[in-house]
């Protein structure tokens, strides 16, 4: 009997460390869209530091307030301790025997990222670092957009209320807080209310609607003209004959190609406005070619958060965006 015990209980200690590490990792922390970096002291304040902080602290483009793309902070390899190790994206640099430059999750908590980059002195860390800039950034990002999408799911919008959505055989996760402003079968426009500090005045708004393919190589140079005649016919400000949305005109958007939901898209990020009005305030527009039923489909989030920092709104927007699917 005392040999059968001993055998369950070795099966269920080797059970706990192979498949099932999920039950014994802490949950991670930290904040959307932050970084901690373990390095030496003297790297972060040298050369590697100073690539590191430039590369990560590019300004997000479309916003109001200057705020970087990640934030990030430092530690050293010897406080890098047990409570350290559950931030949920963390950049190991170090030197070693040879370049190298890798990236892994849950390490020490869950969900995270953790990224390695070695090299075999101060040069080559710098120079595999410069290599891989972008892709680290990317992998930390996407991280992020993911956790975010598997929290909406946990309280997920009903998506078969709304006539919109249906009509257009569209789906993406959102959390349920998300409210109907109009639903008219062909454009929806859902808001929640921001809940936070000075920002519980504002609010996020998603807007969802389609439009004809007719010429793909000019559908760039149309987004503006398109989101700003939506703007005038569902959109209005606090007098409907003289206000309504526009895109600043002070300030060009920035448009880049994306793939979502396995489709060319458009993603375009500036600033809205309300014409003849001081309300004002980032958006991020995905154009989506939808060739197989000859549309462009079109998912925009905007925020309206006076006086706070709205790199996390819209952050969640888009990762509603990137969750969206169509039939």
């Amino acid at each position: 009997m005392k040999k059968l015990f001993s055998i369950c209980i070795v099966a269920i200690l080797l059970a706990s460390c192979t498949g099932t590490d999920k039950f014994v990792l802490r949950n991670s922390l930290g904040k959307i869209n932050k970084v901690m970096v373990v390095t030496n002291a003297s790297d972060w304040n040298g050369d590697l530091g100073t690539e590191i902080r430039n590369s990560f602290g590019e300004i997000m483009v479309g916003l109001p307030q200057p705020e970087p793309i990640l934030s990030v902070s430092q530690i050293t390899p010897n406080g890098f301790n047990s409570m350290m190790k559950v931030s949920r994206n963390i950049l190991i640099i170090g030197e070693g025997k040879k370049e190298d430059f890798y990236v892994k999750q849950n390490i020490y908590a869950q969900p995270q990222t953790v990224i390695y980059v070695y090299g075999t002195n101060d040069a080559s860390v710098l120079k595999v670092f410069n290599k891989h800039k972008k892709e680290i950034m990317a992998a930390f990002i996407s991280s992020d957009i993911l956790m975010t999408q598997n929290i909406f799911k946990k309280k997920k919008l009903d998506e078969s209320k709304f006539k919109t959505l249906k009509n257009l055989g569209i789906s993406f996760i959102a959390p349920e807080n998300y409210k109907e402003v109009d639903d008219t079968g062909d454009f929806l426009w859902l808001r929640q209310h921001l809940r936070s500090g000075i920002a519980k005045t504002g609010s996020n708004n998603i807007l969802v609607y389609s439009v004809p393919l007719e010429d793909e190589t000019t559908i760039s140079e149309n987004i503006v003209a398109v989101r700003n005649s939506i703007g005038e016919k569902y959109i209005p400000g606090t007098d409907p004959e003289t206000m309504h949305m526009i895109t600043e005109e002070a300030y060009t958007p920035f448009t880049s190609e994306i793939t979502l939901d396995g489709k060319k898209t458009y993603e375009t990020r500036g600033k809205w406005e309300v014409k003849n009005d001081f309300m004002a305030g980032p958006f991020v527009n995905y154009s989506v070619v939808d060739k197989k039923n000859n549309r462009i489909v079109v998912f925009e989030g905007f925020t309206y958060a006076p006086s706070v920092n709205k790199r996390a709104f819209l952050f969640e927007l888009e990762a509603i965006a990137k969750s969206m699917k169509i039939k």
